[in-house]
C-alpha cells in the first residue's frame, strides 16, 4: 500500500494541496488540488484526503489562517485514518511547520511548489515543527493571552491618562503613587464631572496619602479653569478603563472555571518565588497541567528558548545567545526571574548575587529563568511541592506568603483550605 503525504500551503481564502507517494523511487510525482477556506470547502478537502488515503499532512503556520484547516483535519480526517484496520503508527499525523523552515529562494514563491516543498522537507526531516496543543489547552491559551492583551491595554491607557493630565496641567501623578488607585479615581471622577474647586477634589483623597491637602490643592489648581474638552476626554478614559477591568474580571472567572480541575498544580506553581496565581495559569495554559509533551526539563527549556544556544563553526562557538522559542513562556520566565531575585532570603536572590558578578545582569536573569523553567517542569511533571530553603527564610514569612496566595486564589473563584503539604514530597 502506498504511503502518501500531503503538503498544504495555507492562505486566507484558499489552500493549495499537493499529495505524493514518498515510497516511490525516482522523480517526485505530485497530485495537485486547490480548495477554498470556507467550512464547506474544508469538508471537501478532508473527504479528498481520505479518498487519496493520505497518511500524514503537513502545513505552514501562516498567521492564524492555518487554524481552521487544522481543526477541520483534526475533527474529520484524523480519526478516520487512525481507526482504519490497516492503520500504521504514523497514520493520521498532523504537522505544523514553521514558515521560515520552508522558505524557498527569493522570487520563487508559488503556491503548489511551496506545498510540494513541504512534503520533500518533511520526508528529509528538514522542517522545524511546532507544538500544537489539544482543543482544551488551546482554549486556555486563548483566554490567558487575551487577558495579557487586556493587561497591556490597561497599562497603555494609564500612560495616555497621565499624558492627558500633564497636558491639562493636572500634576496628580506627582503626588499619588497609583494613578488608577481608589483615591486617584475619586478625584478624577470629580474632575471629569465638572468640579472646579481644588479643595473639594483634594478632600476625596485617602487620609493615607503622603501628600498634604495643600500639596494636592496646588497640584489640582488648574481645575478652576479647565477646558470642558479635557473633562470629556477624562470621562471617556475612565469609562474605557472600567470596560477593560470588567472584561479582565470576566476572564478571571472563565479561567477559574476552565482550570478548576487542575487547581492542585496551579497552587504548587504559585508557591514558587517570582510566580503567582496569574502567571501559574498562563504557564499551565502554555505547557499543560503535567508538561507531558516534554520528556525532560532540558527539552522544555529548549522549546521555551531559555537555554544557551550553540552557534558553532570550525569547532569555535561564536555565540551563546538563546534560541527563539515560545514567546509567552520566555516573557513569563523573565518576569518571574526579575521578581524572584528580589524575594528576600530566597535561593534565587543568592544565585543572582553569585551570577551577576561574572555574568552581568542580563545573563544572570537568563540563568535564573533557566532554573525556573526546569523547576516548573519538575513541579508539573513529577507533582512535587516547592519548599524554600534559603538561609534567611522564616516560618512567619512563609506563612504570610501562603496567606497571600490563598487570598489571590479565592479572589479568582477557587475554593482553598489552608492545609499543610506533606513533607515527603518536596522539591
Amino acid at each position: 500500500m502506498p504511503y502518501r503525504i500531503a503538503g498544504i500551503d495555507v492562505h486566507k481564502t484558499m489552500v493549495a494541496v499537493a499529495v505524493a507517494d514518498v515510497e516511490v523511487e525516482g522523480d517526485w510525482q505530485f497530485e495537485r488540488r486547490r480548495f477554498g477556506a470556507s467550512p464547506s470547502q474544508l469538508l471537501l478537502l478532508t473527504a479528498w484526503l481520505v479518498e487519496r488515503q493520505v497518511e500524514e499532512v503537513v502545513m505552514e503556520s501562516t498567521a492564524q489562517y492555518w487554524r481552521p484547516v487544522w481543526d477541520a483535519l483534526e475533527r474529520d480526517w484524523q480519526p478516520t485514518q487512525r481507526t482504519r484496520v490497516d492503520a500504521k503508527p504514523t497514520s493520521g499525523a498532523l504537522h505544523l511547520a514553521q514558515a521560515q523552515s520552508n522558505s524557498g529562494r527569493h522570487g520563487r514563491k508559488r503556491d503548489f511548489p511551496d506545498a510540494e516543498r513541504l512534503v520533500k522537507r518533511l520526508s528529509a526531516h528538514e522542517l522545524t515543527l511546532s507544538f500544537v496543543p489539544d482543543v482544551t489547552q488551546h482554549l486556555w491559551r486563548t483566554a490567558t493571552r487575551r487577558k495579557y492583551q487586556l493587561t497591556r491595554n490597561r497599562v497603555q491607557l494609564q500612560n495616555r491618562l497621565e499624558c492627558l493630565l500633564e497636558e491639562a496641567h493636572i500634576k496628580l501623578s506627582s503626588l499619588v503613587s497609583d494613578l488608577l488607585g481608589s483615591s486617584a479615581r475619586r478625584m478624577l471622577r470629580a474632575l471629569a464631572s465638572g468640579e472646579t474647586d481644588p479643595a473639594t477634589i483634594a478632600a476625596l483623597g485617602s487620609a493615607r496619602l503622603h501628600a498634604t491637602a495643600e500639596q494636592l490643592c496646588d497640584a489640582l489648581g488648574a481645575a478652576t479653569d479647565l477646558h470642558p474638552l479635557y473633562r470629556r476626554l477624562l470621562a471617556m478614559t475612565l469609562a474605557e478603563l472600567e470596560v477593560i477591568e470588567t472584561h479582565m474580571q470576566q476572564l478571571d472567572e472563565e479561567l477559574a472555571a476552565l482550570l478548576r480541575a487542575h487547581q492542585d498544580a496551579l497552587q504548587r506553581l504559585a508557591a514558587v518565588p517570582g510566580l503567582g496565581v496569574d502567571s501559574a495559569q498562563q504557564i499551565i495554559a502554555e505547557v499543560g497541567p503535567t508538561a507531558g509533551t516534554f520528556s525532560t526539563a532540558k527539552r522544555l527549556a529548549s522549546w521555551v528558548g531559555a537555554c544557551p544556544g550553540h552557534d558553532e563553526s570550525a569547532g569555535i562557538n561564536h555565540s551563546h545567545r538563546s534560541p527563539n522559542g515560545n514567546r509567552q513562556m520566555r516573557r513569563l520566565l523573565n518576569q518571574a526571574a526579575h521578581a524572584a531575585v528580589k524575594t528576600k532570603g530566597s535561593i534565587f536572590e543568592l544565585l543572582y548575587r553569585r551570577f551577576v558578578v561574572r555574568l552581568g545582569h542580563a545573563q544572570a536573569i537568563g540563568a535564573i529563568a533557566h532554573r525556573l523553567c526546569r523547576l516548573v517542569w519538575k513541579i508539573l511533571h513529577d507533582g512535587v511541592t516547592y519548599e524554600e530553603r534559603g538561609p534567611f527564610v522564616t516560618k512567619a514569612r512563609a506563612q504570610r506568603r501562603a496567606a497571600k496566595m490563598i487570598r489571590e486564589l479565592r479572589s479568582l473563584g477557587y475554593r482553598v483550605e489552608p492545609v499543610l503539604a506533606p513533607s515527603s514530597n518536596r522539591a
